[in-house]
């Protein structure tokens, strides 16, 4: 599975932005379970941010509930996080990450090249 993220950039305290994940994969049966954003600042360990199952049933972060909102489309494997009111502590490199069972029932992860969010005035 390849994970293509988009959307990072730099945006004031208090604006928005929306980063996407596209998987994409060739030969094989794949199905995609869990997905989710993680993110990592300069010094500190990775955390997660939000993550979807395939039935839709979310969970997010405290630091980022009632500001951030997962969702997908699973029937173009894509990913988003709408990220609003956003923080200065917001600023780090996003990942998105993906939960995907083949056709032998092997669970495998992956993870996309990261996006950078920055926000500052």
């Amino acid at each position: 599975v390849q994970l293509q993220a988009s959307g990072g950039g730099l945006v004031q305290p208090g604006g928005s932005l929306r980063l996407s994940c596209a998987a994409s994969f060739s030969g094989g049966s794949l199905t995609i379970d869990d997905m989710g954003w993680f993110r990592q600042s300069p010094g500190k360990q990775r955390e997660s941010v939000a993550t979807i199952t395939k039935t839709g049933s979310a969970y997010s972060a405290d630091s980022v509930k009632g500001r951030f909102t997962i969702s997908r489309d699973n029937a173009k494997n894509i990913l988003y996080l709408q990220m609003d009111s956003l923080k200065p502590e917001d600023t780090a490199v996003y990942y998105c990450h993906v939960v995907a069972t083949d056709s032998w029932g092997a669970v495998k992860t992956y993870w996309g090249q990261g996006t950078q969010v920055t926000v500052s005035s």
